[in-house]
């Protein structure tokens, strides 16, 4: 078995799978194993090393946008399928390549949920042949990389659901109005004018959450541009460096807007780099702007971290999960 890296892209593109079928976990439905952005491919040995094998690992391996450095976002490692017993069915993440001339006309992907354990996502590529199934991944592989980007994210906002911070539930409840799940760990915080912010305030790894809001003008305001431009006022007045003149700020080079959809309702992401003008501190951030439709407002919620000797990844997917547990005022009673 050998094992490789591959990246996640973007978690709400849409997803092009020809068929979507689960399981409900049963009594005795084991629990599934490996961690967090870890990936088993079972392939044969030969395919994976000839021009299929190749698409599909290009495919996955992929830089994580908007990280300060190039990481990866999945373990990934290979088995034939000779080797794919009882023990690695267990894992919670699964590509199963199946190239079959008499079963299959064209090349599809299928999705399947905890089949073997739980949580678990096994998705298969059928193609008749490995041509078909080059072509295929060249052209739709982003599904793929969507699905078990979606799968961790899901299991992520599955733990903050049971281990969230009360307080921080409590205060943007009593401040905004909101619903919203952070971890348990976000123990320092600080209030301003229709501002939060939550942080675990540590010196190796500190992990921070913020919302804030202000009136909805008109629909210029889901822009890239515009949303740096806020997100820096915001920041500039709440957010100050260690001496005077040092506040926090958007790295624009490395900025990346994208509309996306959470709860059903239009957001706008950021996802990129902040800066500390005037010092050398910075890393990742992503937020998701929405209007709320009761109040005619807009409410941003954004994670940023701060890891300067780590790898980022999983502390930025870990918060990120919070962004859409976010519950707007009145959500399900407002008409469009």
């Amino acid at each position: 078995m050998r094992t490789n890296k591959i990246t996640i892209i973007c978690l709400f593109a849409a997803l092009i799978l020809s068929s979507c079928t689960g399981k409900k976990k049963g009594v005795f439905t084991p629990t599934s194993s490996g961690l967090a952005y870890e990936l088993l491919v079972v392939i044969e040995d030969d395919m994976w090393e000839r021009p299929a094998g190749r698409a599909l690992f290009a495919v996955l391996d992929t830089d994580v946008p908007g990280l300060p450095q190039s990481e990866r976002s999945f373990r990934i490692m290979n088995t034939p399928e000779k080797y794919y017993d009882a023990t690695l069915k267990l894992l919670r993440n699964i590509i199963v390549v199946d190239v079959n001339p008499k079963r299959y006309t064209q090349a599809k992907f299928s999705v399947s949920r905890d089949v073997y354990a739980s949580p678990q996502t096994i998705l298969t590529i059928q193609a008749p042949d490995e041509e078909s199934m080059k072509d295929h991944l060249e052209q739709h592989g982003q599904a793929i990389i969507d699905a078990f980007t979606k799968a961790e994210m899901n299991r992520q906002i599955a733990l903050l659901e049971n281990q969230h911070n009360d307080f921080v539930s409590t205060k943007t409840k009593e401040m905004f109005d909101v619903e919203v799940w952070v971890p348990g760990e976000l123990m320092s915080f600080k209030t301003g004018e229709d501002f939060f912010w939550a942080s675990t305030n540590k010196a190796t790894a500190d992990m921070n959450f913020i919302i804030y809001s202000y009136p909805y003008v008109d629909k210029e305001t889901f822009t890239e541009e515009y949303l740096i431009h806020k997100r820096d006022s915001v920041m500039k007045i709440n957010i100050p460096g260690a001496r005077e003149g040092m506040y926090m700020t958007t790295d624009t080079r490395f900025v990346i807007g994208t509309p996306i959809v959470v709860q059903k309702e239009y957001a706008f992401e950021l996802r990129g780099l902040w800066r500390v003008e005037g010092d050398a501190m910075g890393g990742p951030f992503v937020s998701h702007t929405r209007l709320d439709k009761k109040n005619q407002r807009i409410i941003t919620a954004e994670i940023f971290i701060f890891a300067p000797d780590r790898l980022k990844r999983n502390l930025v997917r870990q918060m990120e999960a919070s962004l859409y547990t976010l519950r707007l005022p009145s959500l399900d009673e407002v008409k469009e």
